[in-house]
C-alpha cells in the first residue's frame, strides 16, 4: 500500500486522492475537538454564530492533551474514540470539514455523509500519545478554553503518521480488513 506526505489545507481534490489503507504523513494546522467542544461548535452552526476556526478543509483531532511537561508543547496526545462524536459529525461535514483523526468505527450515518461531501477519516495509533506528540511543533488555545484539555486547539504538526479508515468514496479498512483476513484464512485451511 502507498505511503504519501500531505499538507493542510486538506482540498477535497486532495482528499479525493487519498485510498483506504494508506499510510499517510500530514503536515499543517489541524484543529483538536472532544464531546464537550463539538457541542459547543453545534450549537454556533444551528445559531447561525460564526464559528472559532474555519470549518472549510479543516481536519478535526480527537484529542484532549495532557499538559506539557517543562520544555514540551504539549503532553500526551493520543486520539480519543471517534464514535463519542457521531451524532455532532454529519453537521460538521455539512459545514466543510475535509477530514477526521481518531481511532475506532463510525456509524453509518457518518460514513454516508463522508461519501456524500467527498470526506476522509484518518486513525491515529492508540496508545501512542506521547509519540503522537512529538509531531506536533505548537499548540495554540483558539476556544473554549474553560473546557481545559478539551478546549479547542490549533495544533502545527509535521510528519504526523496516520492510516486512512475510510476514503472518501466509503471505502471502510475496518471492513476491507477482516473481508481480506477472512479470504486469507480460507487460503491456509485448503
Amino acid at each position: 500500500m502507498a505511503t504519501r506526505i500531505i499538507n493542510t489545507p486538506l482540498t477535497k481534490e486532495k482528499v479525493s486522492n487519498l485510498s483506504c489503507g494508506e499510510t499517510v504523513f500530514l503536515t499543517g494546522s489541524v484543529f483538536t475537538a472532544r464531546d464537550a467542544a463539538h457541542a459547543r461548535i453545534i450549537d454556533s452552526i444551528r445559531q447561525g454564530k460564526p464559528l472559532p476556526f474555519s470549518i472549510e478543509n479543516a481536519i478535526i483531532y480527537y484529542v484532549g492533551p495532557t499538559p506539557p511537561k517543562p520544555g514540551q508543547v504539549i503532553g500526551s496526545a493520543g486520539p480519543t474514540t471517534s464514535g463519542r462524536m457521531d451524532v455532532f459529525t454529519p453537521d460538521l461535514i455539512s459545514a466543510g470539514l475535509s477530514a477526521m483523526i481518531g481511532k475506532g468505527v463510525r456509524n453509518p450515518e457518518v460514513i454516508e455523509a463522508m461519501y456524500e461531501h467527498g470526506v476522509v477519516y484518518f486513525g491515529a495509533l492508540g496508545g501512542a500519545g506521547a509519540l503522537l506528540a512529538q509531531c506536533i511543533e505548537s499548540s495554540e488555545v483558539v476556544a473554549y478554553e474553560d473546557l481545559g484539555a478539551e478546549a479547542v486547539r490549533k495544533l502545527e504538526v509535521k510528519n504526523m503518521p496516520l492510516t486512512v479508515i475510510i476514503d472518501s468514496k466509503g471505502n471502510n479498512l475496518y471492513t476491507k480488513g477482516r473481508k481480506d483476513y477472512l479470504q486469507n484464512s480460507r487460503h491456509c485451511e485448503e
